[in-house]
Parts: C-alpha cells; structure tokens; sequence
C-alpha cells in the first residue's frame, strides 16, 4: 500500500475510532504527542525489542508493505531503514541519542512528512515501575506543509499509538 492510501485510511481510522496516543499540543508549525504503556518486560528487553522493529510494527505503515523489511540500528548514528522491492531503501530515521535499557531516540519524518520537508524527533524513555517497565513514546514534528501540521498531529497520533500497542504487544506475549 503506499503512503497516500495510508495517509487516507489513517484519516479515516482516526475518524472512526478515538486516538490511541495522546495530542499534546498541535499548530500549524507542528505538533507534540505522546503515551504511555506498561509491559511485563525488563527495561534491558523492552530496549532489545526496538531494535528488532520488524518483529512488531505494522507493515500496512510501510513502504515495501512488509515490516519484515524494517531495521532500528539502536546505536547512535544507526538507522531506521527499510528494504524495498528491487534493491531500493529509505531511511526513516537516523538514531541520535542510544542509551540501553533507558532510552532510544531518532530524528526523521515518518512516512509521507518526508516529502514536505517535516522532521521529527521520536522518543522512546524506558523506565522500570513496580515490577514492570514503563515505555513512554513521544514524537515532536515540525516544519512545512501546504495547510499546515495541525490537521496531520491526530492521523500520526494514530499510527504511533498503534505501533506502541504493538510492542506493548510484542513485549507482553
């Protein structure tokens, strides 16, 4: 599926079910959002299971159409690329800041921000919690685009929420 289908199915999922993550804050420059979950996983493998994002994101929010294609580097300078049909590629992400069993953070645009010139920062902050692990996932976007960001803050809401119902998934299996 490419990402304009996506882009439309995620305005209609996020019409027709309430956000799975949170919108901090939205304006026309950008947005913030950002969730929480607690899993049964260590920090140390709730960290290990990042970098084996292939394993959990949804592939219908790729562009092979394939999670499988998907790799997370979880070192600094690594990449969050994924393999395309006939030898091509696209880096999602470049890892900025690396630090095991606490935290993982890259910088890039997901998915169709790419094209508009719009970077974001995603963070993943990992925290131990009475027995569990709490995974606290924040993304700041900004930049520009034809009409501005505010309107696309509750579509990569959704998306996000649900890769990190994913993990929590992945994590809790």
């Amino acid at each position: 599926m490419s990402f304009p289908k996506i882009l439309i199915a995620g305005v209609a999922l996020a019409m027709a079910a309430p956000a799975a993550a949170e919108v901090v804050a939205a304006t026309p420059a950008g947005f913030k959002l950002a969730r929480s979950v607690t899993v049964k996983a260590t920090p140390a493998e709730a960290y290990a299971a990042l970098g084996r994002i292939g394993q959990w994101w949804n592939g219908e929010h790729s562009y092979s159409g394939n999670a499988a294609n998907m790799r997370l580097d979880p070192r600094a300078g690594g990449c969050f690329c994924e393999a395309l049909p006939g030898g091509g590629s696209i880096e999602h992400g470049r890892v900025i800041y690396a630090e095991p069993g606490k935290l993982l953070r890259f910088t890039g645009g997901l998915g169709p921000l790419q094209a508009d010139a719009i970077t974001g920062t995603l963070t993943w902050s990992i925290e131990a919690k009475s027995g569990a692990t709490q995974i606290t996932q924040s993304y700041v976007a900004g930049g520009y685009t034809p009409g501005g960001l505010e309107s696309l803050a509750p579509i990569v809401d959704q998306v996000l929420g649900e890769q990190l119902d994913r993990l929590k998934a992945y994590l809790d299996k």
